[in-house]
């Protein structure tokens, strides 16, 4: 081999722009989800509950949307957008769901390994807060997401939710 074709073939294995990142989501989950009963308040009682999502291809890859189904609240339906930019090399997350119908303020962020994590402003019942999702195990057969509220600008965090996936099978 010589040093070009070397050269050629270690930046090709080296290059890794995060815009495939989520192709791990695509397809059919079950979840288990734990979640504070309150939410920035001192509270460290859980709550379990099911949950499913279907997670599908936007723009050629470029984008994810996934659907969030539990009977947690009877009929409760959320989507989630997850997109690329080729420029910034990071990806946007937004949420929405069928009890407020607002598409919520993104997080943006990006992977390192099979970590990643994605942070925003938000407001949380009318105070000023940032938002953290962490994905991990995200190459592994049972990812995992976690949620997190600061009021302190980022200095400390309440970890909030977290769901653990399985693939659901046809």
């Amino acid at each position: 081999m010589s040093n070009v074709q070397e050269a050629m073939q270690t930046a090709s294995t080296q290059v890794r722009d995060g815009a495939r990142d989520f192709d791990f989501w695509v397809g059919k989950w079950n979840i288990r989800n734990r979640r504070l009963h309150e939410r920035l308040k001192g509270c460290t009682e859980w709550i379990e509950f099911e949950a499913t999502s279907v997670a599908r291809l936007l723009l050629g890859g470029m984008g994810i949307e996934d659907e969030y189904r539990t009977e947690f609240w009877s009929g409760f339906v959320g989507s989630a957008y997850q997109f690329f930019n080729p420029e910034t090399k990071q990806w946007s997350i937004y949420w929405v769901d069928n009890r407020r119908g607002v598409l919520e303020p993104p997080v943006v962020g990006s992977f390192t390994g099979d970590v990643g994590i994605f942070e925003g402003v938000d407001t949380y019942e009318g105070r000023p807060i940032r938002v953290r999702y962490t994905w991990s195990r995200v190459t592994s057969a049972a990812p995992r997401w976690e949620q997190a509220f600061s009021t302190d600008g980022g200095v400390t965090w309440e970890t909030n939710w977290v769901m653990d996936f399985t693939r659901a099978t046809a």
